[in-house]
């Protein structure tokens, strides 16, 4: 299924809204609900038959392309280095040698989990870009349809937006040789928008040259980009995901509130998990309360009481045990 259609995954972006764990890993690998967000994107993919993928890599690439051989081994995948980062249509751009002519492409952006058939989008007659209708475009890339359905306009944050139709980051492109060449037009004239080559303006050139692009729904997309969005995706998807599943394993002394995710290897004790909690392999939780939170692998927490909190990989949390004489009226807030 889908022979010879390429998946171009952007991931060289530096996640700095997500600092201090993109100082160690890239966005892309961030956990939420049981497994990085590359994973999501990956195996719905490769679910639907997609099996060639091109990762535009940039910030941290060597871990992503180190996960993707590891974990993935059977997909056909090639790294590319964007250096300098000019945008996603320079990304895009740069993988032109990977890309056979006459060949579908599939451009998914790395740091969007979406939820979508992707069966039923593989057929489309034409070029299509996937929508999803919000009540502020401001920050996204936005499509103006006429009366047709087709796309006459499409631009990149606009200041006073024409249309809802938000661009949630996966296209379907049946010319791609069109759209690269598109896409160089704009480099070798230097015509960038916000500083940057975007994807937008080469898909405008395209229908500017005739080109017909439509748009598909998308149910719904879970952006990774803060802390905030991260934690909100990771509730929504482990009550998709893990609706009525209890996690393997026999925790000492310990309740489970779902949904929880704990990866492989787990020791907790004495605890309370839950809910919308993620754990990652091998860490060791003890004598804590835990809820809303991500916990990344080989991490150690003892005496701890977190909520909407995020905590890397490797890492060690102990507070010391308080021993407190607190008198009527009193209040004690320790932040």
């Amino acid at each position: 299924m889908n022979q010879g259609t390429k998946v171009i995954i952007p991931v060289a972006g530096i996640g700095s809204r997500l600092r201090p764990h993109t100082h160690t890993q890239p966005k892309a690998l961030v956990p939420v609900a049981g497994k990085p967000i590359l994973s999501h994107i990956i195996d719905s993919l490769t679910e639907t038959g997609f099996n060639e993928f091109v990762f535009i890599v940039g910030y941290l690439g060597d871990k992503i392309e180190s996960f993707i051989k590891n974990k993935y081994p059977l997909i056909q995948s090639t790294f590319i280095v964007q250096e300098p980062r000019e945008g996603i249509g320079h990304a895009v751009w740069l993988a032109r040698n990977e890309i056979r002519p006459g060949n579908e492409i599939l451009i998914v952006l790395g740091d969007t989990i979406f939820d979508v058939d992707l069966r039923s989008i593989i057929n489309l007659p034409y070029s299509s870009l996937g929508v999803k209708r919000v009540e502020d475009p401001r920050s996204f890339g936005v499509a103006e349809l006429d009366e047709n359905g087709f796309i006459k306009r499409v631009i990149e944050k606009p200041n006073i937006p024409t249309s809802n139709l938000a661009l949630v980051g996966i296209y379907k492109i049946k010319e791609s040789g069109l759209l690269i060449e598109s896409i160089e037009q704009n480099i070798n004239n230097n015509i960038k928008t916000q500083n940057e080559f975007h994807l937008t303006d080469g898909l405008m050139k395209m229908i500017e040259k005739g080109a017909r692009i439509t748009t598909f729904p998308v149910e719904n997309w879970y952006d990774c980009g803060s802390k905030a969005s991260l934690l909100e995706t990771n509730a929504v998807l482990l009550k998709k995901l893990a609706a009525g599943k209890t996690p393997p394993g026999h925790f000492e002394s310990s309740i489970l509130i779902p949904p929880v995710s704990v990866s492989d290897n787990c020791k907790i004790s004495n605890s309370i998990i839950g809910p919308n909690v993620s754990i990652g392999e091998n860490t060791v939780i003890s004598d804590s309360i835990l809820k809303d939170s991500i916990i990344g692998s080989f991490s150690e927490l003892r005496n701890a009481v977190l909520h909407h909190s995020v905590i890397g990989s490797d890492a060690t949390l102990k507070v010391p045990n308080q021993s407190l004489n607190i008198g009527d009226n009193t209040e004690i807030d320790f932040g």
